[in-house]
Order: structure tokens, then sequence, then C-alpha cells
């Protein structure tokens, strides 16, 4: 579904990607572990819609690299973006509408009814502000509004952090349920054992450039991985 080829991405004369080159196979998830300045963040919004310097990212078989970010999302991709995002004045309810601005009327009501069965304490939030909603449910609603544009491929970047330990596994369920209902995944996550445990696959990723990449299994039980990420 996504092929990322010679990838050279940053910010001005910055650059973060050193020619990166990673696929994602329809219906995976695929996580990319890596220290904090890696280029993980670079990498989504590289897919997102921020145009690279050099590469090529292609989406279900066509070249995106040089198509506008909200382009993207109409020919199915959406981002969970680092820290959430949400316009906190505005309730939930708002929030969500706020990622249908491709979708009709019907297609708005089918999306709400999959974000409540996802997320069910959202059903009794919609009024609320998203500033008042605690850390995991406010990162539920920005799953959600990402949902809200059916997109066929999520990106999902730091879906953990700040989140207590029995509100990721809450988000974990729910990146699974996703999976399981045919959707495909690219996954950013800091807690590299939480992703692996979910992750078809995964790559490393070390300034800028692909270190190693495999099966999760292969990747959990790499000696540098378990010393470098996971704390054994």
């Amino acid at each position: 579904m996504l092929q990322i080829d010679g990838l050279h991405s940053g910010y001005g004369r910055i650059e973060v990607l050193h020619g990166v080159t990673l696929n994602v196979a329809r219906g995976e998830i695929v996580t990319l572990i890596g220290a904090n300045g890696a280029g993980k963040t670079t990498l989504m919004q590289a897919v997102a819609g921020v145009q690279p310097s050099a590469g090529t990212i292609r989406f279900e078989g066509k070249d995106i690299a040089r198509v506008p970010a909200h382009l993207r999302v109409g020919r199915g991709i959406s981002l969970v973006p680092e820290g959430r995002q949400l316009f906190a004045p505005l309730s939930a309810r708002d929030n969500l509408r706020l990622g249908t601005w491709s979708r009709s009327g019907a297609e708005i009501g089918k999306g709400f009814e999959r974000v409540c069965a996802l997320f069910p304490m959202l059903a009794e939030m919609m009024d609320i502000s998203a500033g008042a909603l605690s850390g995991g449910q406010q990162q539920m609603l920005a799953i959600g509004r990402a949902l809200m544009a059916e997109p066929r491929l999520l990106l999902l970047d730091e879906p953990s952090m700040g989140l207590a330990p029995k509100v990721v596994d809450q988000v974990l369920d729910a990146i699974r349920a996703l999976k399981a209902s045919g959707l495909t995944i690219l996954l950013v996550e800091q807690n590299a054992r939480a992703a692996l445990a979910i992750a078809d696959r995964a790559y490393v990723l070390e300034t800028g450039r692909i270190a190693l990449s495999g099966s999760a299994s292969e990747i959990r039980n790499d000696p540098r991985v378990r010393e470098a990420y996971l704390g054994v």
C-alpha cells in the first residue's frame, strides 16, 4: 500500500531523513521505533503531506510526494499527530466534524457511529470541550477525528504519549481492533515494547536512516534493540 524510496526530508536547510526506504503492505501494522530526534515524526509528516526534498512516496501505486496534504486525505491517508493537536475550545463533536470535510452527510453519520463504537466513552462527551477531556479521552478523540475521513492508511504518531498504563492498554486494544477491521497502520511509538507487541513488522530509525528492519519478533529479539530500546 505504501512504498517509500530514497526519501530525503527536513526543515529548511536542515535535512533530517537521509535516503529512507520502507514499505507497508495492505492490512499490516508497521511500527517505526527510534530515539528522540531520529526522524520518526519527520517521516510521518512527509507521508501526510510535507513535500520531501528528494525520493518517492507511493500510495497504492501512485507517487504522492508532490501531492498537497489535503488531497492526500481525500486519497485515503489520515494522520493522528504527535501531541494530539485538538482544538481545545471546541466540543468533541466539532473536533470530530473537522475530520469530515471530504465526506458527505450519510458518510459523516456512519463515521460518528464508528468512532462511538470504538470509543464508547466519547459518545457521552460529545458536547464537552476537548480541552476539558482527560489525556486518554483526548487521544481517543484525536484518533476518532482521523477516522472520520475514512482512511485506508492511518498514521499514528506517539499515541501512548503521556497516558497512564491502563489507558495505553485501551488505546492499543483500539489499534488492534482497527487492524482487524482491515485498516493499514503505520505506527510511531516511543514505547517500543508496546509497539512491537502489536506490530507485524518494524523498522528502527537512527539519525535519519533505517538501521534495522524485520518482523516485529525479529526486531524485539535483536540484542541491539533489546539493549537500546527495551531496557534488557
